[in-house]
């Protein structure tokens, strides 16, 4: 099976064009099965019911979430009743949603984790995401999923990397979220674990990260304070296709995408 995985989405401008452009990426690769990470897609960061929605219409199966999922007060009720919304399950102070979700794909299930990293993520008080991790593949197990895939919201570089080879040969894939850079370093792991460090983001190329560029330079060269405003103009989706084989859930082949 082929699975999609989708880069930070940003405002409804990225909300727009990931509309426009998944529906035929999912018929040219051949995707079974898509997750986005959703954290940042409603407008002013966070993510909203709507914003959600409009998601799951482009066509996501799972929406994931980050240090920013419990920005919006209006989401909280939703994370509660939608099994396929997650936020990072070990957040420290979490009280609203769910880190982990389980589908069933009829012959196999599929188990999709969200955890967040520690380092300069420390607002949410995250616990260890290695001790999560090991958690909730016990639980997956159980469950009798044969896929196991990691949405790794984290900061730095090296965490996400660590925990790519601590997991390597105990699910089918990791990717990072997150920076909104896209990284180049695909690979399918010693043990059959696919990995990348980040896949970027969708929304608007001329920006910093999503948001305007000016508001952003302004703030580095002359600590002006500016709220952030998200910029507009053309758009890119950028991700990753992780092929496993069911049997073994393993990777065996990975694609790192930019459109």
């Amino acid at each position: 099976m082929k699975i999609l995985a989708v880069g930070d989405v940003c405002g409804s401008i990225g909300c727009d064009y990931i509309r426009k452009v998944l529906p035929a990426l999912k018929r040219e690769k051949n995707i079974d099965f898509a997750i986005i990470n959703g954290e940042n897609s409603a407008d002013g960061n966070g993510m909203t019911p709507f914003s959600a929605n409009s998601l799951f219409d482009a066509g996501a199966d799972v929406i994931t979430g980050g240090n920013h999922s419990f920005r919006r007060k209006e989401v909280f009720d939703y994370l509660e009743e939608k099994d396929c919304v997650l936020r990072p399950y070990n957040f420290g102070d979490a009280n609203y949603g769910k880190g982990y979700c389980f589908v069933d794909c009829g012959s196999f299930g599929i188990a999709v984790i969200n955890l967040s990293g520690k380092i300069y993520l420390e607002k949410n008080a995250p616990t260890c995401p290695f001790a999560a991790a090991d958690e909730l593949i016990e639980k997956a197990k159980a469950d009798g999923a044969r896929v196991i895939v990691v949405d790794f919201h984290a900061e730095a570089t090296s965490e996400k990397r660590a925990l790519g080879l601590y997991l390597d040969g105990k699910v089918s894939a990791v990717f990072g979220t997150h920076t909104h850079v896209q990284t180049a370093d695909e690979q399918i792991l010693q043990n059959g674990t696919g990995y990348i460090t980040d896949l970027g983001m969708t929304g608007p190329v001329d920006s910093v990260l999503g948001v305007k560029k000016e508001i952003i330079i302004n703030r580095l060269k002359s600590n002006d304070m500016s709220k952030f405003e998200l910029a507009n103009g053309e758009c890119s989706l950028s991700g990753c296709i992780f092929e496993i084989d069911i049997k073994t859930g393993e990777t065996i082949n990975i694609e790192r995408i930019l459109i």
